[in-house]
């Protein structure tokens, strides 16, 4: 059996959590163009959502300087232990447990479709937000990798899995809804939108098989991959894919993901 298959990660093991890199190449991007973004006032109040091992968290802390309060709110509590510079919150985005009125900015690098309840946590963002307070938020749109969930679905199709391409497209709204969805639940909140923001980067590798074993993949990725498909058959399956995923890296010479993203810029009314 494939190793990728095989692989699995406990993300709540701290000697895992210790040697993951605390600026990982997935967050870059995202986080770079977010940096760019934020109205950098004194005397504010701000909030990260799902700051992870603390970037952006750290760096908009050090930009704003000692006269502002930055929390960061995530539920990842091995994660948090190692980004204890500013106050940090334990918790969930759905009930934050700040006071009404509090917070003058509320950013997130790619957190906001990884919550559970989407609706909610802007319902909350608005509860805790000033009058004019900025919310600004990246994340990546249905169309990433298209490349690897293209040529799952193909193979699905030809099994005539039908059922299972349904989960594979639920799986894709569920962590990644469209703009226009995003936009409307923001208006509804008590938002008004200014700029959308549309980009992209990619993942290069030398084909499918290295793809699939890479530490990002299997330890972010693979298992929500691996529940797309019954057990009995996920090495058939991944088999097939991986095989399409190096024939096109040899026509093309390397293996493409593409990432592409969105960043949004609000203000509360």
């Amino acid at each position: 059996m494939e190793e990728y298959l095989k692989t699995s990660y406990d993300l709540n093991d701290k000697e895992l959590v210790s040697v993951i890199d605390e600026l990982p190449l997935w967050s870059a991007p995202f986080g770079l163009k977010l940096l760019d973004k934020i109205r950098y006032c004194k005397n504010i109040t701000a909030l990260d959502i799902g700051f992870g091992f603390g970037f952006p968290f750290l760096e908009v802390a050090m930009r704003l300087g000692d006269s502002s309060k930055i929390y960061g709110i995530d539920p990842w509590e091995v994660a948090a232990e190692r980004t204890k510079k500013k106050a940090i919150i334990i918790g969930v985005a759905e009930k934050i447990p700040l006071p009404d009125n509090s917070v003058d900015l509320i950013f997130s690098n790619n957190g906001l479709n990884n919550v559970n309840d989407l609706k909610a946590v802007l319902e909350e963002c608005c509860r805790i937000s000033n009058t004019g307070a900025q919310l600004v938020f990246t994340f990546n749109t249905d169309k990433t990798m298209i490349e690897f969930y293209s040529a799952l679905e193909e193979v699905l199709f030809e099994k005539n899995m039908l059922n299972e391409i349904n989960l594979l497209k639920e799986h894709i709204y569920k962590k990644r809804k469209p703009v226009e969805e995003f936009v409307n639940l923001l208006n509804e909140s008590g938002y008004v939108v200014g700029e959308i923001y549309h980009d992209l980067f990619e993942y290069k590798f030398v084909d499918g098989t290295t793809m699939l074993n890479h530490f990002l993949i299997t330890l972010s990725f693979i298992e929500s991959w691996k529940a797309l498909v019954p057990k009995g058959i996920q090495q058939e399956i991944f088999e097939e894919v991986e095989k399409r995923l190096n024939d096109s890296a040899r026509l093309s010479g390397s293996l493409k993901l593409t990432i592409p993203f969105v960043l949004i810029d609000c203000l509360k009314t």
